[in-house]
């Protein structure tokens, strides 16, 4: 078919969705509806707040629907009224059903940021900086019933750098969504796209992450912790426990570098002469860069070493 006579719901909520969303309307494609995820409590007053994406929607005309469950049968049932012939999702936060996936009359279509199988699941950004891969990226696949195990329509991969972070290769891949979904849309529209089936054994896992996940475990040797470091900026966070022999503390660590040298008994913490602050682990040392203590604000480690003379461990 012409892609511009084409139906198109769009599905998505995170801030990751963004630029896909705009480039389908910046290309004439705009979307019958964007789907998206309730408003919810947000802030140190708890006030109900929109998903960012729902006021892009907003602006640009697209009407915006916000069901609890994609699983209701009068939001099904809302969905199929509108026959679509292709509902795009990215990083929508809710598993659709059979009965949705088979609504659209060519295909229901996610945009994942992994170059699948590899990285599977929610958090697959923070998890190819974290296990050391040398590239990811996006893919457009079909959606299964079974989490990102659909067919490959089309992918875009990117080198990760050595300073990005999890959030500098979200940006990124935001804006390679978009120029992956401009690509492959046309090709599955006019009946011409790829649909290449996954290799199940080389497909990896990367689950939803809660706030505790980034604490920092010191027997790791100090490459991988700096890994996880950037991996995890802005969310989880990593963390640790400092002690200092008169209390302990919890420790936000924004930043670090890994080091070659005698690591020492892990979590053991040395400042040197020059005001460096680093910490022993498994294998080599970890220099620290921006922290910040519980009831403090954020600062260098330098600064924050200047309130600590004792002898320093974390855990």
């Amino acid at each position: 078919m012409n892609p511009s006579d084409a139906r198109i719901v769009f599905f998505g909520s995170g801030e990751i969705a963004i630029p896909a969303l705009l480039r389908l309307i910046e290309c004439g494609l705009r979307p019958l509806a964007l789907v998206t995820q309730p408003d919810k409590p947000a802030g140190r007053h708890r006030e109900l707040t929109p998903p960012p994406i729902k006021r892009v929607a907003l602006e640009a005309g697209v009407p915006v629907v916000q069901p609890i469950s994609v699983r209701d049968p009068e939001f099904l049932t809302s969905l199929t009224d509108l026959m679509p012939d292709v509902v795009v999702v990215m990083a929508y936060g809710q598993i659709l059903p059979k009965s949705l996936i088979a609504i659209p009359r060519i295909a229901c279509i996610n945009l994942h940021a992994s170059l699948l199988p590899r990285h599977r699941g929610a958090s697959c950004i923070q998890a190819a900086i974290d296990q050391g891969d040398r590239e990811t990226g996006i893919t457009v696949m079909h959606v299964v019933p079974k989490l990102d195990a659909g067919d490959i329509i089309h992918a875009i991969a990117t080198p990760i750098l050595p300073e990005d972070t999890g959030g500098v290769l979200h940006d990124r891949l935001a804006g390679i969504a978009a120029d992956a979904l401009a690509e492959a849309l046309p090709r599955l529209l006019e009946d011409r796209a790829d649909r290449v089936p996954q290799d199940a054994d080389l497909s990896t896992y990367a689950p939803k992450m809660e706030r505790d996940d980034g604490r920092i475990d010191w027997s790791w040797d100090a490459e991988r912790i700096a890994r996880r470091v950037r991996a995890f900026d802005p969310w989880p966070g990593t963390w640790t426990l400092a002690d200092d022999g008169q209390g302990v503390k919890r420790l936000k660590v924004f930043s670090a570098t890994d080091s070659v040298g005698d690591g020492g008994e892990p979590g053991l913490v040395m400042v040197g002469d020059d005001g460096q602050v680093s910490v022993a682990c498994g294998v080599g040392r970890l220099l620290l860069g921006d922290v910040q203590a519980d009831g403090s604000r954020r600062m260098s480690a330098r600064d924050w070493a200047k309130g600590h003379r004792g002898k320093m461990r974390f855990t």
